[in-house]
């Protein structure tokens, strides 16, 4: 295994900053997902890492060894892309061992390892065809083959599943932690899609604009987001927000007041809750709720186990779509609720969920009104 730390790492490319100034520490053995919007600096610090693109400034250390000037055959690492690139001249045993052959292991050891992969990766029966005679999870398991057999102390991955369909995207993010937990082995994951990130990772590193915006569990990133950024990014569907001020203990928008004490007084404050956390009066689902909204039933999407409904506050504008848009509430209700489109409605908010950020700097006052402190560490 080999831990990992990212020093004040920063990427430029003339005048453009792609990665500022992160700074990441990986424990041995731990499952971390770079997560972010494409062109934030994620796959940039991900090759930085492995030795493909070489840091503007900053330090890297794998295994507490400096590793900053060192190519990337000699960072011991495996890396994974989303472009699967297998040798097509070449069958599945061949494909897995190359790397070892390269490094002039001796036959018994790469006949040991690659048993090894294909019992791990359940290969078995497979060796001796050629790619073209895989289905697409078989051609990504041999590319997690080849690297794995080289018992890396990190393993890098840059999208691995995104040019798998969905249902095996499913089940190959699966496979893929069974995979790291038997291995024991130091895993930096890259994904554009958060719910990914949540599901696989032990802690998801949230990217924007180059610059880290917070590492911590994806239920801590969920519950607790440092920032506007993060709140609604993570979770989908994502985070409502109402502009609004607050005064003498009063967050007040154009549709809704709510209670907020020990806050200090803004003009600049933004309410942020979730889909699933607002619901109609009349159900009573909280025992402790605050906040009230009429709001008319605009649209209406049952997708199976929950049902979204997209509400337009009384009094929205009727002329500018943008406005619309921007004004509009989304809530997740049991699919067996009773509800129209076109029915004007009262909905509140779960007090324990509402999310109070600064307006102008985006960063996180206080997660759930029922907290006597309105600040986060």
């Amino acid at each position: 295994m080999g831990s990992v730390r990212l020093d004040d790492v920063t990427k430029r490319y003339s005048d453009v900053i792609a990665v500022d100034e992160i700074n990441i520490d990986i424990e041995d053995g731990e499952f971390i997902s770079l997560v972010g919007p494409s062109g934030c600096g994620k796959s940039t610090t991900l090759e930085m890492v492995g030795g493909l693109t070489k840091q503007s400034e900053g330090r890297i250390y794998i295994d507490g060894e400096d590793v900053t000037n060192l190519p990337p055959k000699d960072r011991n690492l495996a890396m994974v892309f989303q472009n699967i690139a297998l040798f097509p001249h070449m069958d599945v045993f061949e494909n897995m061992s190359y790397g070892l052959r390269i490094q002039g292991a001796d036959e018994e050891v790469i006949d040991q390892r690659v048993s090894e992969a294909v019992d791990t990766l359940k290969l078995d029966g497979m060796l001796e065809r050629m790619p073209s005679e895989l289905s697409g999870g078989q051609r990504q398991r041999v590319a997690i083959g080849r690297a794995i057999v080289r018992n890396p102390e990190v393993f890098l991955m840059d999208e691995p599943l995104a040019n798998l369909d969905a249902k095996l995207r499913v089940h190959m993010r699966t496979e893929l932690q069974r995979i790291q937990r038997k291995l024991d082995v130091t895993a930096i994951y890259v994904t554009h899609d958060q719910e990914e990130a949540m599901t696989m990772s032990d802690r998801v590193a949230i990217i924007n604009e180059g610059r880290l915006q917070q590492i911590d569990p994806p239920l801590t990133c969920y519950e607790r987001p440092k920032n506007v950024f993060v709140a609604g990014f993570i979770g989908s569907p994502s985070m409502n927000f109402i502009d609004g001020s607050l005064e003498d203990d009063r967050f007040e928008s154009t549709h809704v007041t709510v209670t907020a004490t020990g806050i200090e007084d803004s003009n600049a404050i933004t309410l942020g809750v979730r889909p699933e956390d607002i619901y109609p009066v009349e159900s009573h689902r909280r025992s402790q709720t605050v906040g009230s909204l009429r709001a008319s039933v605009d649209v209406i999407e049952p997708i199976g186990e929950k049902m979204f409904v997209y509400l337009l506050p009384e009094g929205h504008s009727e002329t500018e779509p943008a406005d619309i848009d921007q004004e509009s509430l989304l809530m997740s209700v049991d699919p067996d609720t009773e509800i129209a489109e076109n029915e004007t409605i009262t909905v509140t908010f779960d007090q324990s969920s509402v999310h109070l950020f600064d307006g102008d700097s985006g960063a996180a006052l206080v997660h759930g009104l029922e907290r006597e402190s309105p600040s986060m560490s």
